[in-house]
């Protein structure tokens, strides 16, 4: 049997097409490639450029391989985007998701993950950490298309045969411990990439956006999970469904909150380069405050963090851009 990553030249997508590879499955891509890049894909996964709402392409797919599963990446991530255009969010994020759900039914498909994400809680407004069970109240285009698509995953699996696991990332940072992927897209705008990069000189500085949140330092305050820990629970949620456990929602994070500020000290000391912070507004859509409580990950899928270390996660993500940097040279 074979699992279809949708979105697997991207930069969670591809560390899970390694992941996977690694763990001896077949492996089947589709990536458009408007944000990935083919060369991050592993080689021995076979890879089909094209949209996910392309229902031909999918009957296709699902015609010439063997697949039982599903791990649906491909989306738009950037919240400010997402309030400046909310119409493409919920026509990328969740029209199209809706697309490869109907696909994934009529080709009797059993098994899905979806990359769901944080945002789905806006700033949660009881526990901390948070909770799968906390009121889901998004503040962003971006995380009430990812909710969307939640509400979708549990009514088909009400009406077919069909299980999915829905894990809520919280921020996602870091790269490939063995260098062969990482966050590779021009103009990402996750904190750690950003700081990378300044660090290495590739920005001139960077902007920290609102300094004045009810949080210990004013800044906002985020649980960060290097991509290959989450790239394993997403590896334990296809092991559990297909042990036959029924459909779950788990928050995938660390547990524990940094500030802004915190993380560019720490990319600071790991890089031992003081580059430039200019303060700016806020952004519309960032919550204030959310950090994860995983024990549901834990408990369900058997997952246990290897990688639970900011100063690790730094480190993989400074040693990537330099890769890049590299890269770009030959």
């Amino acid at each position: 049997m074979a699992v279809l990553v949708t979105g697997g030249a991207g930069y969670i997508g591809s560390h899970m097409v390694w992941a996977l590879c690694d763990a001896g499955e077949e492996v089947v891509v589709i990536d458009r490639l408007s944000t990935g890049f083919r060369w991050a894909i592993a080689p021995e996964a076979r890879f089909y450029e094209g949209d996910i709402a392309d229902r031909e392409l999918l009957r296709q797919i699902f015609a010439e391989n063997a697949i039982d599963a599903i791990i649906h990446f491909a989306g738009s991530i950037i919240v400010p985007e997402s309030v400046a255009d909310p119409l493409s969010y919920y026509e990328n994020n969740t029209v199209k998701s809706r697309a490869l759900i109907a696909a994934a039914v009529e080709a009797k498909v059993p098994h899905f993950v979806f990359s769901s994400t944080a945002a789905v809680y806006g700033t949660p407004q009881t526990a901390d950490p948070v909770v799968e069970t906390e009121p889901l109240l998004p503040e962003s285009p971006y995380g009430s298309s990812k909710l969307m698509t939640e509400i979708m995953l549990r009514d088909t699996a009400l009406a077919h045969d069909f299980a999915y696991t829905a894990l809520r990332y919280f921020n996602v940072a870091g790269a490939d411990p063995r260098g062969r992927t990482g966050q590779s897209t021009k103009g990402a705008t996750h904190l750690i990439k950003v700081a990378s990069e300044a660090a290495l000189g590739k920005r001139q500085g960077m902007d920290v956006y609102g300094t004045d949140y009810a949080t210990p330092d004013g800044t906002c305050v985020r649980d960060y999970i290097h991509v290959s820990d989450l790239a394993n629970a997403h590896l334990k949620a296809l092991e559990r469904m297909r042990a036959g456990g029924g459909s779950i929602v788990a928050n995938c994070g660390y547990g524990r909150g940094f500030s802004v500020f915190e993380v560019l000290n720490r990319v600071k000391e790991v890089s031992g380069v003081d580059f430039p912070v200019r303060v700016a507004g806020r952004r519309p859509g960032d919550a204030v405050s959310i950090v994860a409580n995983p024990a549901v990950a834990m408990k369900e899928l058997n997952w246990q963090p290897q990688y639970d270390d900011l100063a690790f996660i730094v480190r993989t993500a400074l040693d990537w851009e330099d890769h890049l940097a590299r890269r770009n040279q030959m």
